[in-house]
């Protein structure tokens, strides 16, 4: 009789550790990419391209499993099945869902999204995998032949080591760098009953947003974080008096691939926040721009950043943390982020960049998403990526209060920049 093959595990990277630790029974950390094309999905054509990239995606057809040390990924038995989109994205993943796969590849009309337990990869690492599944999905409908090329991975090619590592364990420095930081301001809000999350996306011409980002000496990141961060500024001053505010600071995750040269598709980014204190005064958005573009200037470098990781990594290499149980762990590592990982920004603004499509591929779709959920702790979030010309700006919220997002849009209006407002409530 045949012996069974035992299935294949792999270990959370350094920064994945965290997330099993910190969800609770109505919130995991989980993000949607999708991409709109332009005839409507034909889902069995859509199952057979998730179940043709399981070979070469091996990071991502994995599920939770909590061992005696650690949680860790295994791969799971056979590809999740398509779903029709039911709901509003980034509906609660439950860990009965997670036990199965750590995604979820859903469709609606024309738009196939993906979402991601964050566990898998980062935001770089999926749009990969929703690339080369909507490549896939395209050649079986069409019979179009797309090049592996723009980020889209050959099928047909078994997956690279690389592309497999825990690249923090690769890049971090001998000493670590530590960074003392104070906590930031916490926008106010009244939550939604269940948790619900409101989304509210700006489609902004993205040639318009590069050109008054360049306008202001900075990059599109940048020039978004100052415009958000002199919206939290304002509503700060309206509630508190200055002499007791507190710094405004925007979180924005750094992808390590620009820095390192690293292949790696699972998570391989850190988050640095600039900012400003509004107690020592006011500041232009010329102002706020200059200060940002010169603390990421200064934070973000291989030497700054290598001392990060080794911060990171640092307790993961522990003799005696390592020996302890998952069960004393997991509250450790929650207290922890409780008291220091959602204190250090105001929100995020995580942003994907340009994202570039092979020739063949680009007829077929009309635009591109990406939308990360509220933290835990704070009601607010904002996401960015470019494609097909387009700058879609999401921002979620878990508060009734749209406040925050009218000011954000309101401003880049007045600044010159048209904005055109979609929502999902």
């Amino acid at each position: 009789m045949a012996r069974e093959r035992s299935k294949v595990w792999m270990p959370l990277d350094n920064a994945a550790l965290i997330f099993p630790a910190i969800r609770r029974k109505n919130w995991n950390n989980v993000f949607r990419e999708s991409v709109t094309l332009t005839e409507d999905v034909d889902p069995q054509l859509l199952q057979r391209a998730v179940d043709e990239l399981m070979p070469r995606f091996p990071s991502f057809y994995l599920r939770l499993r909590r061992g005696v040390f650690w949680y860790y990924l295994e791969e799971v038995t056979a590809p999740p099945q398509v779903q029709e989109d039911y709901a509003y994205p980034l509906t609660f993943m439950t860990a009965k869902e997670m036990g199965r796969c750590c995604l979820r590849v859903l469709y609606y009309r024309n738009r196939i999204a993906v979402e991601f337990f964050h566990v898998l990869s980062d935001g770089g690492g999926a749009m990969v995998y929703l690339k080369t599944l909507t490549a896939r999905y395209l050649s079986l409908r069409y019979g179009v032949e797309i090049p592996a090329t723009d980020g889209v991975l050959d099928v047909q090619e078994p997956p690279a080591p690389e592309e497999l590592e825990d690249s923090f364990q690769r890049y971090a420095a001998d000493h670590p760098a530590f960074c003392p930081e104070t906590e930031a301001y916490r926008l106010p809000g009244k939550r939604e009953l269940g948790r619900f999350n409101r989304l509210v996306t700006g489609v902004i011409p993205g040639d318009a947003l590069h050109a008054l980002a360049h306008r202001y000496g900075c990059t599109v990141t940048v020039f978004l974080a100052a415009v958000m961060a002199q919206c939290v500024l304002a509503i700060q001053a309206e509630q508190t008096p200055r002499k007791r505010q507190k710094p405004v600071k925007i979180t924005i995750p750094v992808d390590l691939r620009r820095l390192f040269p690293s292949r790696t598709l699972r998570n391989f980014t850190l988050a640095v926040n600039p900012g400003v204190d509004p107690r020592l005064g006011t500041y232009t958005l010329q102002e706020l721009c200059g200060a940002f573009t010169h603390q990421l200037a200064a934070e973000v470098t291989p030497q700054r950043m290598a001392g990060r990781i080794a911060q990171n990594v640092e307790p993961q290499r522990n003799k005696i943390l390592k020996a302890a149980p998952v069960f004393l762990k997991t509250p450790v590592m929650r207290a922890v982020y409780d008291r220091r990982g959602e204190r250090l920004g105001c929100l995020n603004i995580s942003n994907l960049g340009v994202q570039k499509l092979p020739a063949a591929m680009a007829p077929y779709v009309e635009r591109m998403e990406f939308i990360i959920g509220v933290q835990y702790s704070y009601p607010n979030n904002c996401s960015v990526v470019t494609a097909k010309g387009m700058a879609l700006v999401n921002m979620i919220r878990s508060t009734e209060s749209p406040e925050l997002e009218r000011r954000f849009f309101s401003r880049l209006v007045e600044l010159g920049v048209p904005v055109s407002i979609e929502a999902n409530a």
